[in-house]
């Protein structure tokens, strides 16, 4: 017997499964459907858009856009909608809820009478909340995005959100910049729909979507205002009816060949930490494990290839006219794994067999001339991580990649607010900064490892110091931050009895971060910690419940598959 299509998929149980057909087509000849369409294999879209999320203002365009394709390509189009993960309006933090969007996200692709689905994002923690619920849902998926924003002016210069909204306001409390201009600033930053104009988490998950094969051929990058973006919007559509008739499922596509060529990617475009946790997180729904070791080993040998903020200089407006990720890959291709399946049918070897086309050299560098010889992202392990830890080498200052220093500890977010800009702090611009208690248990893992450098240093020229804490940092951010220290503070790790005065040292060529504290003090410390209070209701309790550390990808224990099948 052949599985139902369409809308004879997934019926409701009422029982009687000729009436549930009856009873379902009837009510969706209310809308106004044609019995011919019906008769459609059924494309769902998952839209993501809100009041609440600057990023999907182009939704609406881009959910017409894909269903005109679905509609010339012989399919029916049924769009619904999911949660939406605007980073910037959602308290304490969006990581808190993009587990939450990814079983939205599946269980509704599960439920709903679809033979296929495009998923329509952008904002960094949407996508891989689709990613990783389509992975687990198993039926064939296709990725959109809503594209980067184009950049803004001021007084002669570019700007681009976000890595210049810190360039700016760090300017800002270093008193070189008045109020007036950093509210003129603040008016210019943002001037499009899209995503963050820079290779932030969201540009760095489009990359990665595309480099896994989960979203078609050279749309990572193309501008949300741009024509092609609507153009690769109705493409996606037609790719999604030809998933209903040759079907492709995620874990076809999701492998640890492709896990890897998107860790190749995500390391030679300067790409975002954050990533790492989001990409852990997709490969770990399919069993497939992303070990912090082999993350060093490819760094090692993957050069940084694209120059654009805030590892370098340019645009994501500039990758995109400059070649895009099909360039990248091109420069990459004796790393890759060839023979990995993308959405479109197509191997990426088949892929980089089309003609080449022209790339500024001045944005996307030749594999033997790149801006840096290694990757962007290298794992840090030590007595103050014994779980891993992450550093963004290339957006940092080489002159500290080989330090002992201080310990200026802040016990929780609050503290740190309070006390950041007190005159009377004990901080040198020798000293590291530590901030405890911001990892996934404690806080949801927001993005506040980018301390702010205290405001008595700032004024007195200190560009950057050495900073290291639980949580996450903007992939818009820069500096000498050490992320997503494991385990946590809250879960217990060594970071939760680190004192002021006490050493730390880091070694970015050993690869280490390690507290210069004896074993036997430590074991007296630990003896006397207690974890943090935890939620008693709703959603925060069960993600405090239930969410991994770091290197496991911040997802719920449950979410994961129990066997590994690859």
């Amino acid at each position: 017997m052949s599985k139902p299509k369409g809308l004879d998929n997934g019926l409701t149980n009422y029982g009687d499964r000729e009436f549930s057909l009856y009873l379902r087509r009837s009510f969706a000849r209310s809308m106004g459907i044609s019995q011919e369409l019906l008769g459609k294999p059924v494309v769902g879209i998952a839209v993501s858009g809100s009041g609440f999320n600057n990023c999907h203002r182009t939704m609406d365009e881009l959910t017409a856009a894909v269903s005109r394709g679905v509609l010339a390509a012989g399919g029916f189009p049924a769009t619904f909608p999911t949660i939406s993960l605007g980073e910037v309006f959602l308290n304490p933090t969006s990581m808190m809820f993009r587990n939450l969007m990814s079983m939205d996200v599946e269980e509704m692709i599960r439920a709903q009478p679809m033979d296929a689905v495009v998923l329509i994002g952008g904002c960094d923690k949407t996508v891989p909340a689709q990613l990783m619920g389509a992975a687990s849902a198993g039926k064939p998926a296709i990725q959109l995005v809503t594209g980067p924003m184009m950049t803004g002016r001021y007084r002669g210069e570019r700007l681009g959100a976000c890595t210049d909204c810190r360039r700016f306001w760090a300017k800002y409390r270093a008193g070189e910049v008045s109020e007036s201009q950093v509210s003129e600033v603040e008016g210019n930053l943002a001037v499009t729909a899209g995503t963050c104009a820079v290779m932030g988490t969201a540009s760095s998950m489009a990359c990665v979507a595309e480099a896994l094969g989960m979203s078609l051929p050279g749309t990572a990058a193309i501008p949300a205002v741009h024509s092609a973006r609507m153009v690769a919007a109705e493409e996606t559509g037609r790719a999604a009816v030809r998933l209903t008739q040759q079907p492709i499922t995620a874990d076809q596509i999701i492998t640890r060949q492709s896990v890897e060529n998107a860790l190749r990617v995500l390391l030679a475009i300067g790409g975002s930490t954050n990533a790492i946790i989001h990409l852990t997180a997709i490969a770990g729904r399919l069993g497939i494990p992303l070990s912090l070791a082999r993350l060093n080993e490819l760094s090692d040998e993957t050069p940084v290839l694209v120059d654009l903020k805030p590892v370098g200089e340019g645009y994501m407006e500039d990758f995109y006219s400059a070649g895009g990720l099909g360039a990248v890959l091109r420069e990459l291709r004796s790393l890759l794994h060839l023979d990995c399946l993308g959405v479109d049918g197509r191997t990426l070897r088949a892929r980089l067999g089309d003609a080449e086309l022209w790339v500024d050299r001045r944005v996307i560098h030749p594999f033997a001339e790149p801006i840096s010889a290694a990757g962007g992202i290298v794992s840090l392990q030590g007595s103050l991580a014994p779980e891993g830890a992450i550093l963004k080498r290339a957006a940092a200052t080489p002159l500290l990649f080989e330090t002992e220093g201080r310990a200026v500890v802040f016990e929780n977010l609050d503290d740190m607010a309070q006390r950041i800009d007190n005159p009377n702090l004990d901080v040198r611009p020798d000293d590291i900064l530590v901030l405890k208690n911001a990892g996934p248990l404690a806080a949801g893992m927001p993005e506040a490892g980018y301390l702010p450098i205290p405001a008595k240093l700032a004024r007195a020229g200190v560009k950057d110091m050495i900073r290291i804490s639980d949580a996450r940092m903007s992939g818009t951010a820069y500096g000498t931050i050490v992320l997503h220290v494991a385990p946590e503070a809250a879960a217990g790790g060594p970071l939760a009895i680190v004192r002021d005065g006490d050493r730390i040292a880091l070694s970015v060529a050993r690869k280490r971060i390690d507290l210069l504290v004896p074993e036997e003090e430590q074991k007296r410390r630990l003896a006397s910690w207690r974890p943090p209070a935890q939620p008693e209701r709703g959603y925060a309790a069960l993600y405090r419940r239930s969410v991994l550390q770091a290197p496991q990808g911040c997802d719920f224990d449950f979410l994961k598959p129990d066997t590994k099948s690859t």
